[in-house]
C-alpha cells in the first residue's frame, strides 16, 4: 500500500500545483493550446477539402440534421455525443502521456534490473501508441468527412469549396475544441511537462464541452439556412 501512495501522491500534488499555477496565470497556457489546436483544425479542414475533391461521391442518401429534415434537440444531442467520443479519444493522449512520462519513471525508480528497464520502455511504448492512434484518428476523420462532404456537395449541387466555407462557422470552433487535449499533449511533450497532463485533461474538457454544445446547435439551426442560400437544390 505504501508503494501505491508514494507513486500516486506526487501525481496528485503535481496536478493540484499545476491547476493553482494556471489559475493565477491562465493566459499563456491557453493561448498556446488554442494556437496549436487552431493549426491542427485548419490542417484537418484542408485535408477534408482535398479528400472531397479526390474521392467519388457516394450516391446513397444519408440523413443530415437540419438539411434532410427539421433539426431538433435530439439531433443536437446526437452530434454532441459523437463529438464527446472523439474528445475522449484525444483526452486519452493526455492521460497516457501522464502515465508514460510522469508515473512510469516513478514506478521504475523503485525497480531494479529487467523490471526497471521494462517499466521505462513501457512509458516510451505508450507515447508511441498515442502518436499512432492520434495519427490514425486524423486520417480516418479526414477521409470520412471528405467522402461525406463530396456526397453532400453533389446532392446540393454546390462545389466542395463552397460546402467547406459553409461549415466554417461551426466546424472551426468545434475542431479547435476537439483538438485542445491533443494540443496540450504536444505542448507538454515538447517541454517535458508530463506531470501537468492530468490537469490539462480536466481543463480542456471543461472548456471543450460547452463549445461542442454550442457548435452542435449552430450546425443544426444555422448551417441549413446557409445551405439554403447557396444551393440551387432547395
Amino acid at each position: 500500500m505504501a508503494k501505491v501512495s508514494s507513486v500516486s501522491r506526487p501525481g496528485v500534488q503535481a496536478t493540484l500545483d499545476t491547476l493553482a499555477l494556471w489559475n493565477r496565470e491562465p493566459g499563456p497556457v491557453l493561448r498556446g493550446w488554442l494556437a496549436l489546436s487552431t493549426v491542427i483544425a485548419a490542417a484537418l479542414l484542408l485535408a477534408v477539402w482535398i479528400v472531397s475533391e479526390l474521392v467519388v461521391a457516394d450516391p446513397t442518401p444519408f440523413a443530415t440534421p437540419g438539411v434532410s429534415g427539421g433539426g431538433d434537440m435530439g439531433d443536437i444531442l446526437h452530434i454532441l455525443r459523437q463529438n464527446i467520443v472523439v474528445l475522449a479519444l484525444h483526452a486519452t493522449a493526455c492521460v497516457a502521456g501522464f502515465i508514460a512520462g510522469a508515473s512510469m519513471p516513478l514506478v521504475a525508480a523503485q525497480k531494479t534490473g529487467f523490471s526497471r528497464v521494462l517499466h521505462l520502455r513501457a512509458g516510451q511504448i505508450a507515447i508511441i501508441l498515442v502518436v499512432c492512434i492520434t495519427t490514425i484518428s486524423m486520417i480516418v476523420q479526414a477521409y470520412a468527412l471528405g467522402l461525406q462532404g463530396a456526397s453532400l456537395a453533389g446532392r446540393l449541387e454546390i462545389s466542395q469549396a463552397a460546402l467547406i466555407l459553409s461549415v466554417l462557422p461551426h466546424a472551426v470552433p468545434e475542431l479547435v475544441a476537439l483538438f485542445l487535449p491533443l494540443a496540450a499533449w504536444i505542448v507538454a511533450s515538447r517541454r517535458g511537462d508530463w506531470d501537468q497532463l492530468l490537469a490539462a485533461t480536466l481543463i480542456t474538457g471543461i472548456i471543450a464541452i460547452p463549445v461542442l454544445f454550442l457548435t452542435a446547435t449552430i450546425e443544426v439551426e444555422l448551417w441549413p439556412r446557409i445551405l439554403q442560400q447557396i444551393s440551387p437544390a432547395f
